[in-house]
């Protein structure tokens, strides 16, 4: 990355997500140049494209846990990102690891009910996470984002392996998100069963000195 370049995140506590000429650069690679877009409360944006465009690095700059190669972006102050890292005690049972970030959050064990059975997860509340299914782990993760009071919810490949019954189950807990005046990014190769405000198709590019 060159001394020049922005990179700047931009104002946090916007009531909506705005892109302005973003770009990124992983290594020596520009995944993406020139972003624009922006998303109000209430709406949904889906991020497509092949493999290595650069659709999850674009979730974690929004998120904050990486700096654009140049350009910006202003975020609500509250914001969720459920991607394939667990961010739960797998030792722990369900319930009781949900439950050490509701107290963070300022929610009850109520919510965290609420939580599990958004994903169809309330039967397994006592059962350790290291048991889980590859489906099972995903709709944890689900539930953590689901717990949070994030205003904006950023997801990758939220479907991976869900079947169809808790695909349906996922689009009616992200439709009434955005019926509350909730915004969602998500990066998904599996429809889902949410209307997309916007569409961002991602590209591979051609090989470019990061300076430029």
């Amino acid at each position: 990355m060159s001394e020049g370049a922005s990179t700047k995140i931009g104002e946090e506590g916007s009531d909506s997500l705005r892109a302005k000429a973003l770009s990124c650069v992983r290594g020596d690679k520009m995944l993406f140049r020139d972003l624009n877009f922006a998303l109000s409360p209430g709406q949904a944006g889906l991020v497509t494209g092949p493999n290595g465009v650069g659709k999850s690095s674009l979730l974690r700059l929004i998120a904050g846990l990486l700096q654009p190669f140049s350009g910006s972006v202003d975020t609500p102050l509250s914001i969720a990102l459920c991607d394939d890292r667990m961010a739960l005690d797998e030792n722990l049972p369900l319930a009781i690891a949900l439950r050490f970030w509701a107290k963070l959050d300022g929610k009850t064990d109520t919510d965290c009910m609420i939580a599990m059975d958004a994903v169809g997860l309330g039967h397994l509340a006592e059962v350790p996470i290291r048991y889980f299914s590859t489906g099972q782990r995903q709709r944890a993760r689900l539930a953590r984002t689901f717990l949070s009071s994030a205003n904006l919810w950023l997801l990758d490949e939220p479907a991976n392996g869900l079947d169809a019954a808790s695909v349906e189950l996922l689009g009616k807990t992200l439709q009434a998100h955005l019926d509350d005046g909730g915004m969602i990014l998500a990066a998904s190769h599996i429809a889902l069963p949410i209307a997309f405000d916007l569409k961002l198709e991602l590209d591979a590019l051609e090989p470019v000195e990061a300076s430029l």
